[in-house]
């Protein structure tokens, strides 16, 4: 828990610095647009903590295209909801839930089993830190200030 809210602190200000007025902006043809991107940042949190509550998931259930908000306000309080149902899921799994096995598939085949606590590290947090660090990215690439992660950045404290 410690290291999720201290995660949340520091991917709050990072989507703070999401201008509005880009949120279509793509930096490729490939990519999910600035808004896309801070959306599916916002709401990792609250998805996947509640989806490692479960026994497993099928990926071709899922849809991985995140929807285009319209506002910086939107995909602000949708990540407020996401960290308060992040946090209670996390502070009602038990130990024993934790280390329990949880399973991946696709098509209902078996792509692995892992101890809960594995995913939530792989799948939850890990996952959630490689998106925001593509944020930070395409920050730069907008000429927008990037804020410190996990120390000084170029653009904040001694090397600005």
């Amino acid at each position: 828990m410690q290291e999720f809210r201290e995660e949340v602190a520091i991917t709050r200000r990072v989507l703070n610095r999401v201008p509005e007025s880009k949120l279509t902006w793509k930096p490729h043809a490939k990519s999910m647009t600035l808004g896309q991107l801070a959306w599916h940042i916002a709401t990792m949190p609250g998805s996947l903590s509640q989806l490692v509550q479960q026994e497993s998931f099928d990926l071709s259930k899922a849809s991985f295209v995140p929807p285009q908000p319209k506002s910086l306000e939107e995909i602000l309080t949708a990540y407020e909801q996401s960290v308060r149902d992040g946090e209670q899921s996390l502070e009602s799994m038990t130990d024993d839930r934790a280390k329990g096995p949880w399973r991946l598939e696709r098509n209902g085949k078996e792509i692995f089993t892992k101890p809960r606590f594995s995913v939530m590290r792989s799948i939850m947090l890990n996952h959630w830190y490689h998106h925001r660090g593509q944020l930070s990215v395409y920050l730069r690439l907008l000429e927008v200030p990037v804020p410190a992660i996990y120390g000084p950045s170029a653009d904040e404290g001694p090397f600005a």
